[in-house]
């Protein structure tokens, strides 16, 4: 393999920052990945099943979020990236896959393909940055992609209740290496929060997972209603929830989704700010894969009977909208009182609504998700726009 230097492979402060086609390509995966993370859940409301969903999420948001940081930090147009990215995508097509049987008879695929994909990809940078001082940093992912393999792969070899703490460990490993630089003792470390970052490209890129959660909320609204008996409660029921899907995106990208790259660009820590607002998508995307749950329910079965766990998938947008809030707060050191009030409006909807039909009760998050976005609306006209002030920004 040809060997790149420095500024080889690297962004400079004046490449191009938008999202290249082949990224695009490769957040495809992940239209399949939450697909079947939604159909698991479906398939076990109990706590265990919601349990293992949310591993197998943190799992598979570790690697695109890993991915997204490595060609932001590297030129995605140069020939070794783009080999790393396509092998990354064709083993995330592996990961996904598996996630139905992951708890199951399909273990060992799934913590197999993570660990190879985990070092996998560190090995081919290191053999294309040959001598370079970039390939001396990949030593200290490289050493804590293998600590974390232990539990990954003797989770695979477990089953129930010791698979899931033993993943969960190797999760643990994982974000909280990422998030300290990957320290290795003897060696100098840069932390995470200092690494410098494409703000444009990075923001970008978290919107687009986004829609790709979107995406997967329509696949499943869509294919939930064309097995349907189009009757009139289930045409009512797809019109609920494509109406949540549309006002899941009018309050993300209300500001806050819109400044994000310019909130990165004005804080002394901008690695740091991006951070935080990765935390805060997963929280929304989780709560939309939540809500996709919900929403083959309400189709499916729009006037049958609300068990306790259908009142939490159908109220998931509550997920989304805590993680919205915490975004808020990420680009403006704030949080809009609609966001609060809407979080105690779904959480008081809980107990009533256990007496309530499902179309009900998603008629009813939809409503508060529908006065969130008109007062957004509201206060947009009043107010000129805002600017982005974040924690931590520069003086």
């Amino acid at each position: 393999m040809t060997t790149y230097g420095d500024e080889g492979l690297l962004r400079s402060p004046g490449d191009p920052q938008r999202v290249t086609f082949l990224e695009l390509f490769f957040d495809l995966a992940f239209v399949v990945a939450l697909f079947q993370l939604s159909h698991g859940l479906i398939q076990d409301l109990r706590w265990r099943g919601a349990f293992h969903t949310l591993v197998l999420l943190l799992a598979v948001w570790f690697i695109w979020y890993g991915t997204a940081w490595l060609t932001d930090r590297l030129d995605p147009r140069r020939p070794p990236v783009q080999v790393v990215v396509i092998a990354t995508l064709i083993g995330s097509l592996v990961i996904a896959a598996a996630l139905p049987e992951a708890f199951g008879r399909r273990g060992l695929v799934f913590a197999g393909a993570i660990v190879a994909l985990q070092i996998g990809r560190l090995l081919l940078l290191k053999l294309a940055l040959h001598s370079h001082e970039l390939q001396r940093d990949l030593i200290r992912p490289l050493f804590w992609s293998g600590v974390s393999a232990v539990p990954w792969i003797a989770g695979a070899l477990t089953h129930d209740t010791a698979r899931s703490a033993l993943w969960t460990l190797a999760l643990a490993v994982d974000y909280t290496a990422f998030a300290l630089g990957f320290p290795v003792p003897g060696r100098v470390r840069q932390p995470t929060s200092e690494s410098p970052i494409a703000a444009e490209h990075l923001a970008e890129r978290y919107r687009q997972f986004l829609i790709i959660a979107l995406g997967e909320l329509i696949l499943v609204t869509g294919l939930a209603f064309s097995g349907s008996g189009f009757a009139l409660d289930q045409n009512a029921a797809f019109v609920v929830s494509s109406a949540t899907t549309v006002l899941f995106w009018r309050i993300y990208i209300y500001r806050a989704g819109e400044l994000l790259s310019a909130a990165i660009a004005t804080v002394a820590k901008p690695a740091r700010l991006a951070e935080s607002a990765s935390y805060a998508h997963l929280l929304m995307v989780a709560g939309i894969v939540v809500t996709a749950v919900g929403a083959q329910l309400v189709i499916t079965h729009p006037l049958g009977h609300t068990r306790p766990a259908s009142v939490t998938v159908i109220l998931g947008p509550a997920f989304f909208l805590l993680g919205r809030a915490i975004f808020e707060y990420t680009v403006f050191a704030r949080v809009s009182r609609n966001r609060w009030i809407g979080l105690l409006l779904m959480a008081g909807l809980a107990a009533p609504m256990l007496h309530a039909p499902p179309l009900i009760m998603a008629l009813a998050a939809a409503i508060v998700l529908s006065g969130i976005a008109a007062w957004d609306a509201a206060r947009a006209r009043r107010r000129p726009p805002e600017t982005p002030s974040p924690p931590g920004r520069r003086r």
